[in-house]
C-alpha cells in the first residue's frame, strides 16, 4: 500500500515590519551618535554644529525604537525576564543590556555637552561609540545566527548593518541641519560648507555600502541551489522592485550621482538625495528582514 505524507507546515514569519523598523531606528540612532562625537570627542571643530543635534536625535530615536520591539513580542510586560534568565551565547541577552546602557550613556553625554563640560563630554562620547556600534551591530548578529535563513546567515551582515546605519544617519543629519539652519536659527541661513562636507562623506559611505551588498548578493549566485533562489528573489522575484528599484536605484545610485556630479551638487538636490537615502535604507531593512523569511526554511 502506498502512503503519501502531506505536510501543511506554515512558513511562519518570525520577524516582520515591526522588527525591520526597530532595526532601522537603532541604526539611525547609532549613526547620529557617532556623528555627534566628531567635534565633542575627536575635536574636529567644523563638525561642532552636529554635536547637540546628533545627541538629541540619537536619544529620541533610541527611546522610540524599543517600542516597536515590545509591540512585536506580544507580551511586553514580560520583557524584564530578559534581564533575569540569561543566555550568554544569545545576542538578545547582550542586546537587552546594551539597550539599557546605551541610552543612559546618551543622556549623561548630552547632559555634560549642554552644561559645557567638555572633558566629561569627551569621556562619555568615547564610551558611547562602542555602545552605539554594539547596539546596532548585535541586530546584525541576531540575523546572521539564523542558519536556516540564507539571506541572513552571512558573516558580513553585522558590518552591512553598521555601514547602512552610517549612510542613513548622515543623510538624516543633513536633513535636520538644513531644517534647523533654515527655520530655527537666528541667521536663517544654511551652512553650505558643512552640508557639502557631509554629503561628500555620505557619498563614499554609500560606495562602501554598495560594495558590501554586491559581495553579499554575488555570493548567493555561486553558492548552493537555495542561495541561488534567494538571489533570484531579490533581483527578479517578488522583492526585485524593493531591492533593485527602491533600495539600490532610488536609495543609492541616484543619490550617488547627485552627490558627485558637479551640476547637481546643490543644496536642494542634496536634500532630495538624502530623502531618497533615508527611504532606501528603510527599504533595505525590510528587504533583509522580511525577504529573509519569504522562502521556506531549509
Amino acid at each position: 500500500m502506498d502512503v503519501n505524507l502531506l505536510y501543511t507546515i506554515y512558513n511562519g514569519e518570525t520577524f516582520g515590519i515591526m522588527i525591520a523598523t526597530y532595526f532601522y531606528l537603532t541604526g539611525l540612532s547609532a549613526g547620529s551618535f557617532i556623528l555627534s562625537t566628531l567635534a565633542y570627542g575627536f575635536g574636529i571643530e567644523r563638525y561642532k554644529p552636529l554635536g547637540k543635534i546628533g545627541i538629541i536625535l540619537a536619544t529620541l530615536l533610541l527611546v522610540i525604537a524599543p517600542l516597536f520591539l515590545l509591540l512585536h513580542v506580544g507580551k511586553p510586560f514580560r520583557s524584564w525576564e530578559l534581564f533575569v534568565y540569561l543566555n550568554p551565547s544569545s545576542p538578545i541577552t547582550w542586546g537587552s543590556y546594551l539597550l539599557t546602557l546605551y541610552p543612559i550613556n546618551c543622556i549623561i553625554y548630552g547632559f555634560f555637552m549642554f552644561r559645557g563640560n567638555l572633558k566629561l563630554t569627551k569621556i562619555f562620547g568615547f564610551i558611547g561609540i562602542p555602545l552605539a556600534i554594539s547596539v546596532h551591530g548585535y541586530t546584525g548578529f541576531i540575523l546572521s545566527f539564523g542558519k536556516a535563513r540564507i539571506l541572513w546567515n552571512s558573516p558580513i551582515m553585522p558590518l552591512l548593518f553598521l555601514v547602512s546605519a552610517m549612510v542613513s544617519g548622515i543623510a538624516l543629519m543633513i536633513l535636520v541641519c538644513v531644517i534647523k539652519d533654515k527655520y530655527f536659527s537666528k541667521e536663517k541661513e544654511i551652512k553650505k560648507a558643512l552640508i557639502f562636507d557631509l554629503a561628500g562623506i555620505l557619498g563614499w559611505v554609500i560606495v562602501f555600502d554598495l560594495f558590501l551588498v554586491m559581495c553579499d548578493v554575488s555570493v548567493l549566485f555561486v553558492s548552493h541551489r537555495e542561495a541561488f533562489a534567494v538571489g533570484n528573489l531579490l533581483l527578479t522575484g517578488a522583492f526585485s522592485f524593493w531591492f533593485v528599484g527602491v533600495e539600490t536605484l532610488l536609495g543609492k545610485i541616484i543619490p550617488l550621482f547627485i552627490i558627485f556630479y558637479p551640476r547637481t551638487r546643490t543644496v536642494p538636490a542634496l536634500i532630495f538625495a538624502c530623502i531618497l537615502v533615508v527611504v532606501g535604507i528603510y527599504a533595505m531593512r525590510c528587504n533583509v528582514v522580511i525577504g529573509g523569511e519569504f522562502l521556506p526554511l531549509l
